[in-house]
């Protein structure tokens, strides 16, 4: 099973119907991956959400995932701090160690950037 940590703002793009991100949702819906979390993440789910769409649309979303056989609220043990220039997104980067996910997906140039530090750092 495939582990992702989705990044809010891809999030927002795969519930479009039309939006090429959306298999990523379609395949969390039929529990074809497996979706990583932790409570702030969640938090600013329904923030962004309620703000681009609907208080409705947020709620629902968020709860499903946290009811989701496929997500899965993951503990932090150690904040890597390693994205400095917009520390908000350190969660993402956190989260994805600490479930050993197989992907963060994003569109953030922030974390991004992250994928060439780790890969030089595991060479």
């Amino acid at each position: 099973m495939i582990k992702i940590v989705l990044d809010t703002n891809i999030l927002l793009q795969a519930l479009a119907v039309k939006s090429r991100f959306r298999p990523i949702w379609n395949a969390f819906l039929n529990t074809h991956i497996h979706l990583y979390v932790i409570t702030s993440i969640l938090l600013e789910y329904e923030e962004i959400l309620s703000i681009r769409t609907s208080s409705l649309v947020a709620f629902n979303v968020v709860s499903l995932i946290r009811e989701a056989p496929n997500a899965f609220l993951t503990n932090i043990h150690y904040e890597w701090n390693v994205i400095t220039q917009d520390v908000d997104d350190n969660k993402f980067f956190d989260t994805t160690v600490a479930a050993n996910a197989d992907y963060l997906v994003t569109n953030d140039a922030h974390l991004t950037q992250q994928k060439k530090w780790t890969s030089q750092e595991s060479t």
